[in-house]
């Protein structure tokens, strides 16, 4: 593999759980597209009185630049939210299913098959515009309510998942229980059901396993992967909990060492997490933006021998 996707999820998990300026919000998207960052979630199309941090999602998606190949993602949760995700110009809407039933129906009110016959009903609306629809696997290997899961989940889902006509899954490990072997065994079963291009993972560091995930999910063939400015995160319905995704800068790092091609600009992200940190006050546990990147060798005739740039 030679090229991994990256996806920044930070404007919408972090600022869900935050107060912030619209135009913080806009400043933050738009310096993360002038990092190269191919792909963000920018915000959710969700019911402000239960998510007010995100209730300005129309105004942001207006007011971001959009004059670069940037995708631009969001998360919504009923007909009204994906309608609104179409009006308002998005790339892919991605559908909030919780492999947990106990926080579906906390958090929407409906059980997770619920959850899916809602999602059958939006297939046919995205059909036909510029919007892509996939779904979210929200605590696909557990959580918060009960302990890790495995394979069944792939097992659960698939087949309606497929019956509705859903290819495009996106396995989030929301609350970090998952080390490699973990993250294997799921994505080895998903493989047996759908193609490594319709799947996407959002890897989480709550425990400390997030960077070594993303080792494994490049050697399993998985080349679209989300991960969290400064390794920001949170979730309203569930405050208090760890949920940060994997930093940014770090598996930008990573990957950078590995010799694999995210095009993304590191120098540039990292000055973008440290505004970040102190502009908004989240924080941002990741490595790289405190030491600085991995010293790059220059040629002879480039300058100095060692810069603090990808």
């Amino acid at each position: 593999m030679t090229r991994v996707v990256l996806k920044d999820v930070a404007p919408r998990l972090a600022l869900q759980a935050h107060q912030v300026d619209t135009g913080v919000k806009v400043e933050l998207i738009d310096r993360l597209t002038a990092a190269g960052m191919p792909a963000i979630e920018v915000s959710s199309f969700v019911r402000p009185d239960l998510v007010p941090g995100l209730a300005d999602a129309e105004e942001v998606f207006a007011r971001i630049d959009r004059s670069q190949s940037t995708t631009l993602h969001c998360c919504v949760g009923n007909e009204t939210g994906l309608r609104r995700a179409i009006d308002a110009g998005a790339d892919v809407a991605w559908f909030l299913l919780s492999a947990d039933d106990e926080f579906s129906r906390n958090n929407t009110g409906s059980s997770t098959d619920e959850a899916i016959d809602r999602l059958g009903r939006l297939v046919s609306i995205a059909d036909g515009t510029d919007t892509a629809l996939g779904t979210y696997v929200i605590f696909a290997w557990g959580g918060p309510s009960g302990p890790p899961r495995g394979p069944e989940v792939i097992e659960r889902f698939a087949g309606r998942l497929h019956d509705i006509g859903v290819r495009d899954w996106l396995l989030a490990d929301s609350l970090g229980y998952a080390s490699p072997r973990q993250v294997r065994e799921m994505i080895d079963a998903a493989l047996t059901v759908n193609s490594p291009e319709h799947l996407s993972v959002q890897v989480h560091d709550s425990r400390g396993m997030g960077v070594a995930n993303i080792v494994e999910l490049v050697g399993l063939g998985i080349d679209h992967i989300d991960v969290s400015l400064g390794g920001s995160g949170g979730h309203p319905a569930i405050s208090g909990v760890p949920a940060g995704g994997v930093c940014s800068e770090d598996a930008v790092q990573l990957l950078d060492r590995m010799g694999i091609d995210t095009g993304v600009d590191l120098q540039l992200l990292v000055e973008t997490a440290t505004w970040f940190a102190e502009e908004v006050g989240v924080p941002g546990p990741g490595f790289v933006r405190k030491v600085g990147p991995v010293p790059v060798e220059e040629t002879r005739d480039s300058g100095p021998r060692f810069s603090w740039s990808s």
